[in-house]
């Protein structure tokens, strides 16, 4: 059961390096000014998303409930993790969206909104790792 310990922290690295950075690439694409580089931004999110974080996201899930199945953890700490791990996977589907609108050039968004949403994931991480930690109740 190690390894999938291991694995799931793998995953997990690789989902959040996305969550981090996705919304970053969004900061510069909203600031490009030329069609070269705003065409880059483009490909860089797109690998980026369906490349990197959606594999990652899907494994670490998958792991995440083969190891809550294989140790039966229960307690309300979890039930508010799994829950910030849902709005977690509700954040990444919203970047999908954005990406999109990004790629159809219907960004709607200037560099400060994408600077502030860069931040959200950084808090709900925080959040879980105490949680995990802690496991106050």
């Amino acid at each position: 059961m190690l390894w999938v310990k291991a694995m799931h922290i793998i995953f997990m690295v690789t989902w959040f390096a996305g969550l981090f950075y996705l919304p970053r690439l969004f900061v510069y694409h909203a600031m490009a000014d030329d069609d070269t580089s705003r065409e880059r931004f483009k490909l860089m999110e797109r690998k980026l998303y369906y490349g990197i974080m959606t594999p990652g996201a899907v494994l670490t899930i998958l792991f995440g409930l083969w190891l809550w199945l294989g140790y039966g953890f229960h307690g309300l700490w979890l039930d508010i993790k799994v829950v910030l791990v849902t709005i977690l996977i509700g954040f990444h589907i919203y970047c999908g969206k954005l990406l999109v609108d990004f790629r159809h050039d219907r960004n709607r968004h200037g560099h400060v909104f994408y600077r502030w949403l860069n931040e959200f994931p950084a808090l709900i991480l925080v959040a879980v790792v105490i949680l995990v930690v802690v496991k106050p109740v």
